[in-house]
């Protein structure tokens, strides 16, 4: 049983919480402003607790041959809990995490260091701008979990983003955001249309009741130069504690029918979410 005590912590851009997971010894949840941002068990960094976290993870595990290293581009960092599962699964591999929080980066740090050898390094940057600064074709995969609050920030909202991670992707690469929304789909349905102006094949993961419109909640958005190969992605989030619907093709045609991507100057924040849409899961 996990007796650690709690840390609480004034940071850059909000109050952060370590608080302890009493059935793992090791493991903790963080919080910023009260809202779930990362979880994290020292101990065996293939236990993901969030939902998203786990599916984020299926893209990894099907972005290359199992054990391959990959270069990886992560905008937001929290507790680093993606990063520490490519390093254990894909030994080798060379990563960057931008995270704007240089407070929260020193918190975790502190509190939650990383393996010896992880070849992960931190980067107090805010994510667009370092995204921007990124050598061409420098990615195998490039990860967007970045919320301000519990809203993903307009700046990472536009073609002009999707542009740039265009740019900095490899041709075989893929990115992959954490997204949050719910019917209509106004927000889901201007980035569908962002990303299919810059790449050639778009996916969708979610819980189907919330692709199919009945509840707000978490949505990956997978996006590649080249065709995705969906089946075996499908398989691994059919087969989780709770199933995912990988949505691609036709499906997203019709989602995104209609819209038109939206320009910096235009580009506003992700809804705000429902009281107690995000909780551990």
């Amino acid at each position: 049983m996990n007796e650690s005590i709690p840390v609480i912590r004034a940071t850059d851009h909000g109050t952060a919480r370590l608080l302890p997971d009493v059935d793992r010894e090791r493991a903790w949840l963080l919080t910023v402003d009260d809202a779930p941002q990362s979880y994290v068990d020292l101990d065996e960094p293939g236990h993901l607790e969030f939902e998203y976290a786990r599916r984020l993870a299926h893209v990894v595990d099907t972005a290359a041959p199992a054990g391959d290293p990959l270069d990886v581009l992560h905008l937001g960092g929290g507790a680093l809990t993606l990063p520490r599962y490519v390093a254990a699964t894909r030994p080798g591999s060379r990563q960057e995490v931008a995270e704007a929080d240089g407070g929260l980066i020193e918190l975790v740090g502190e509190h939650l260091p990383l393996p010896e050898r992880a070849a992960i390094t931190v980067h107090a940057a805010d994510a667009r701008d370092w995204l921007e600064q990124a050598p061409d074709g420098s990615a195998d995969l490039l990860v967007a979990d970045v919320f301000g609050g519990a809203r993903v920030p307009a700046r990472l909202t536009s073609v002009d983003y999707a542009r740039t991670a265009a740019r900095v992707l490899r041709k075989g690469g893929i990115y992959a955001a954490n997204l949050a929304d719910a019917a209509p789909f106004a927000f889901l349905r201007t980035q569908l249309a962002n990303f299919a102006e810059v790449f050639d094949d778009l996916a969708l993961i979610a819980e189907p009741a919330v692709l199919r419109g009945r509840r707000f909640g978490n949505i990956v958005l997978l996006a590649a130069h080249l065709p995705l190969d969906t089946a075996p992605l499908t398989r691994l989030c059919a087969a989780d504690a709770f199933p995912a619907r990988v949505a691609h093709g036709d499906a997203l045609t019709r989602l995104r029918a209609g819209a038109r991507p939206v320009r910096d100057e235009d580009a506003v924040p992700s809804p705000e979410p429902p009281d107690g849409a995000f909780c551990l899961g």
